[in-house]
């Protein structure tokens, strides 16, 4: 395994924020794509991290920002992540703009090729697409976005409005990964994501998994889907080669 480079470090977000990010790049310095990972509900976590250094030894540079930065600056994931969802969760417009920085940021790095994917899960799922119909990214990953169609329900924990009215923008290759004993999304949820990007004209490719629910990649979790994960990683590193090259 090549050696890597791996630290705390800030970006600026939405509105010339400065917010808390987590980097790792290969070492080296030859030039190479980039990644922002976008993290889950549950906040900016350990199991992100280590997803970050996982697109370092693929061989990408790879950030990820704190979306809760600003509820909790150096707090414990989990109370961060309890405080934006007592406030509705990270605004998408906020969202749009840190993922925007984090992307700038990879782009200026010496070792930069100039492209730069977004890739998120669950919550962060929904945030990938929703930042490739918003800012100039050259392909986008959905892990099983909740709420990309659709509505959240009554009395769910954030509010999140379905991305439709934004899909006819989305600018760049998409890929998703779901499963299908996953409610958010179901797969009518995951079809009729298909069916508005295939009107609309858009590069795409689904890929879903029988016996999967939601988080099927979460390695920490009752839900994680060993023979899902693995080909789930497999599609992911196959797509990056393609649109990062």
């Amino acid at each position: 395994m090549s050696s890597l480079i791996a630290q705390t470090i800030t970006v600026t977000g939405q509105g010339g924020d400065e917010i808390e990010a987590y980097e790792a790049r290969p070492a080296g310095g030859h030039r190479r794509g980039g990644v922002v990972v976008i993290h889950h509900l549950p906040g900016y976590d350990r199991a992100t991290k280590e997803i970050v250094r996982r697109f370092a030894e693929l061989g990408y540079n790879a950030v990820c920002p704190n979306l809760f930065h600003r509820e909790a600056p150096g707090a414990d994931p989990d109370d961060a992540a309890a405080m934006a969802r007592a406030r509705g969760g990270a605004p998408d417009d906020r969202v749009v703009g840190d993922v925007a920085g984090a992307a700038a940021h990879l782009r200026a790095l010496d070792t930069s090729n100039g492209k730069v994917a977004s890739i998120g899960y669950c919550s962060g799922g929904r945030q990938s697409v929703l930042a490739a119909c918003s800012t100039p990214l050259d392909a986008a990953i959905d892990c099983y976005g909740a709420f990309v169609i659709g509505d959240t329900p009554e009395g769910y924990p954030v509010t999140m409005k379905g991305l439709e009215d934004k899909l006819p923008s989305l600018g760049c290759p998409l890929l998703g990964l779901f499963g299908k004993d996953d409610q958010h999304p179901s797969p009518a949820d995951v079809a009729r994501l298909g069916e508005i990007l295939r009107e609309n004209g858009k590069d795409f490719e689904f890929h879903s998994y029988d016996g999967a629910g939601h988080a099927f990649f979460a390695t920490d979790r009752p839900s994680y889907r060993v023979e899902a994960a693995v080909d789930g990683w497999d599609k992911i590193a196959d797509f990056l080669n393609r649109h990062l090259s």
